[in-house]
């Protein structure tokens, strides 16, 4: 049995320690894929630091301060270390350096940190991940630090995520949308509907006759890409949970997070992924896939599951033939991700005036939008957003993610500290599930796993 958090922090390095000897794709739900490290590559890589401003013999050197960040994707690895060299460029009392971590092992190496004492001063991390962080005492509270007229600029959907029991802990540069994306000619040529608004969405039976008569196509070997070439991980409870909460299911009772059994493993779930399953064995999806361009690419799917960081690709690509669908309603209502990466300062940081000022500095419009023009992502400050209503204002390729974030159809994952073992436990389930397991067993299994981890750290109180 597991006893704790102490427990899950060991395990945490167990993980690491495994990684060494294997490597397995991996995704975090809010960037394009990444590869895990090769073998024996895990480690952090050499620090990047951008010189910082001159400075005459009299001046002091500047103080260093560590930020570690997720290796995602090439826009938003691009934009990190611009924001880097800028802010050692415009002033000479702080250096920034940079160290980027894979993704696949980036949240057990910041618990390996967390128990050596050898966490960074600031801190890039996945949005739900904040609660356990949080609730395990890595994190100060940025609550009072930022100016208000600031942090009312932000989307409320942000602040949101950023909070824990009444504290402010991180800010994120972007929120996230997950969405149907469609090649206009393939739907066109089958005689698909095309939904424009979330109030027009497709039902479940419209969804699988859309499936059907795409795969009738000669042009199409898997009518939907739904990007298991990602591999398990964040990817699959950011992707699939809102299958599981279109159907009327969850992953845990929400009413007070106490227990996942008969919420994740209730007919409304197990429904859910029947039907991913009965996809799959249709020869709509495929199991097995390892490549990231069937959709936009080969052009071998006429659609593709998955979220706002693959706009750059998919508009490049299919140019007008791209096309945004909203999320289906499966029959309790449409349900799409939410989310994103977001940064922290963490409580052994020795100097968390200069970590607030570069946090200051990456949270300015202007750089939330270099971030965004990388990723495609929903700006998270108005301002910003303000600038962008080309893309999504009414009528803009993007338009289907804010309505989707204003309209009640994104759905944060569980704001709990149990999430780490609720994702976790999660994405083995869709494994098995994927690979033609029982779904009620692999459900079940799940939910037990969550339930003991819950009592075995006393409700995470």
């Amino acid at each position: 049995m597991r006893s704790g958090k102490t427990i899950w922090l060991l395990l945490s390095i167990l993980t690491i320690f495994s990684l060494a000897l294997t490597s397995c794709a991996a995704l975090t739900p809010e960037n394009a894929p990444a590869q895990e490290a090769p073998a024996g590559e895990s480690a952090a890589p050499e620090p990047t630091t951008a010189a910082p401003a001159s400075a005459d013999s009299t001046s002091t050197e500047p103080v260093t301060i560590t930020v570690w960040t997720h290796a995602g994707q090439g826009g938003e690895r691009e934009a990190v270390q611009q924001f880097m060299k800028d802010f050692n460029a415009k002033q000479s009392e702080y250096a920034v350096e940079l160290i980027e971590l894979p993704d696949g092992s980036y949240t057990d190496q910041v618990n390996a940190a967390a128990l050596a004492g050898d966490l960074p001063c600031l801190l890039d991390f996945d949005g739900p991940l904040l609660y356990n962080f949080a609730w395990s005492g890595y994190l100060t509270p940025l609550t009072g630090k930022i100016d208000q007229a600031i942090l009312d600029d932000f989307l409320p959907s942000i602040i949101e995520q950023g909070t824990y029991k009444g504290e402010l802990y991180s800010l994120g540069q972007f929120d996230s949308g997950l969405s149907l994306w469609g090649n206009k000619s393939y739907l066109d040529a089958a005689g698909v509907r095309i939904p424009t608004s979330i109030e027009d969405a497709w039902t479940l039976e419209e969804f699988e006759s859309a499936l059907a008569a795409l795969q009738a196509l000669p042009e199409i070997e898997y009518a939907l890409d739904m990007h298991f070439n990602y591999g398990r991980g964040e990817w699959y409870t950011y992707a699939y949970s809102p299958l599981l909460q279109g159907f009327g299911g969850d992953l845990i009772d929400r009413s007070d997070y106490s227990a996942s059994t008969g919420t994740l493993d209730g007919p409304e779930s197990v429904a859910a992924m029947q039907a991913l399953q009965n996809w799959i064995n249709a020869g709509y999806v495929n199991p097995g896939q390892t490549t990231d361009d069937d959709f936009y690419g080969s052009k071998i799917s006429a659609l593709v599951w998955v979220g706002h960081w693959m706009y750059p690709a998919h508009s490049e690509a299919l140019g007008e033939d791209m096309v945004l669908i909203p999320m289906p309603d499966f029959g309790a209502g449409a349900a799409t991700g939410m989310g994103s990466w977001n940064w922290g300062i963490t409580s052994s940081c020795q100097n968390p005036d200069g970590a607030l000022a570069f946090l200051n500095h990456m949270i300015e419009p202007e750089n939330i939008l270099i971030m965004t023009d990388g990723n495609g992502a929903i700006p998270a400050r108005k301002s910003a957003l303000a600038q962008r209503e080309e893309l999504y204002g009414e009528g803009g390729p993007l338009n289907i993610f804010i309505q989707q974030l204003e309209g009640g159809v994104a759905i944060p994952r569980p704001i709990t500290p149990a999430y780490a073992i609720i994702t976790n436990e999660f994405a083995f389930a869709v494994d098995s599930i994927v690979n033609g397991g029982d779904v009620q067993q692999a459900l079940s299994e799940a939910a037990a796993a969550i339930d003991q981890d819950i009592e075995d750290n006393n409700g995470y109180k």
